[in-house]
C-alpha cells in the first residue's frame, strides 16, 4: 500500500487491463468478457461508437477523453455492489487531484458525478448481473473529459456545465497515462470498503461532497424534491431535510 502511495502511476497488483482501439461501449465489452475473467480488469477504449450514460442516455466523447470500465466480482447483494459508485468517485477525485495539482477544486456530486472547479468533468455508470440476490459481476464505467467537454447546450436544462481537464487547467494527459492513477486509487478505496465497510468511504465522500448543507433539488420520475442536503445514509441514499420532514432518496438526478 505504501508503494502505491509513493508511486501513483504504478499498476496495482492482481488487476488486469485491456486497451482497445475501438469498441461499441466499454461497459458492453465488460459484460462480454466478464464470464471468463478471473481478476478485476480495466477495459480502456480510445474510441466508443455506442457509449451510454445513466438512464440510457448517450455519452458523447471525442478521442482523447477517458473512457474505461472496471469489471469485477464483488461479494454481496446489489445494494452492497452499488456502494462502488462512491469508491469510484473517491478514486476519480484522487486521480484528478494528482494530475491537476493543488490549484484545482475537485468535488463530488451525488450520486455519481465528479466536478472540477464547479463543472462536471466525469461521470460513473454501474451495471451489474447476477441471480438469487447476489451479484455475479459488476461493471463500473467511467468517462472523464480530459481534453474536451460537450457544449453547454448539449446537456439537460439546469444541469451543471461540462468542463474538461485541459480547458480548466491547461494540462494534457492521455487516457492511457490517466488510467494507472485511477486504477491505483480505486484499489486503495476498494480495500477500505472491503476491510472496514462503508463507514470510512462515506466519511471521505462527504468531506468532498458538493453543496453539502445547502438546498438542492432531486428529480425523481414522478416528482421533484427540494431540501437541504444533510448527508448520505449508511446505504448511500441521499438524505434531504424538506419542509415535510427528512427524506431518504435512493435514486434521482440532482440539480443545484
Amino acid at each position: 500500500m505504501s508503494a502505491e502511495r509513493s508511486d501513483p502511476s504504478a499498476w496495482p497488483d492482481g488487476v488486469a487491463r485491456h486497451v482497445l482501439g475501438e469498441v461499441d461501449s466499454t461497459n458492453s465489452e465488460a459484460q462480454r468478457l466478464a464470464p471468463g475473467l478471473t481478476q478485476p480488469t480495466w477495459i480502456l477504449a480510445r474510441r466508443q461508437t455506442s457509449a451510454r450514460g445513466r438512464r440510457g442516455r448517450a455519452w458523447v466523447s471525442p478521442e482523447g477523453n477517458f473512457a474505461a470500465t472496471l469489471v469485477m466480482r464483488p461479494n454481496g447483494d446489489p445494494a452492497k455492489a452499488a456502494l462502488r459508485s462512491f469508491v469510484a468517485a473517491l478514486a476519480l477525485a484522487d486521480a484528478l487531484e494528482t494530475v491537476c495539482g493543488p490549484g484545482a477544486t475537485i468535488t463530488l456530486k451525488w450520486p455519481n458525478d465528479v466536478l472540477l472547479n464547479g463543472g462536471k468533468v466525469a461521470g460513473i455508470l454501474l451495471e451489474s448481473a447476477g441471480a438469487a440476490g447476489q451479484v455475479s459481476h459488476l461493471a463500473i464505467g467511467i468517462g472523464v473529459n480530459l481534453i474536451a467537454a460537450p457544449p453547454k447546450e448539449a446537456v439537460e436544462e439546469g444541469a451543471l456545465p461540462p468542463v474538461s481537464v485541459q480547458g480548466e487547467t491547461g494540462i494534457c494527459i492521455a487516457p492511457e497515462e490517466f488510467l494507472p492513477f485511477l486504477a491505483n486509487a480505486f484499489a486503495r478505496w476498494e480495500a477500505q470498503l472491503v476491510t472496514y465497510g462503508f463507514g470510512p468511504v462515506r466519511t471521505a465522500w462527504l468531506a468532498r461532497a458538493a453543496r453539502l448543507g445547502q438546498v438542492i433539488k432531486a428529480r425523481l420520475p414522478g416528482e421533484t424534491v427540494e431540501g437541504t442536503f444533510e448527508t448520505i445514509a449508511e446505504d448511500g441514499e441521499l438524505v434531504l431535510a424538506t419542509s415535510q420532514g427528512r427524506r431518504h432518496i435512493p435514486a434521482a438526478d440532482v440539480f443545484f
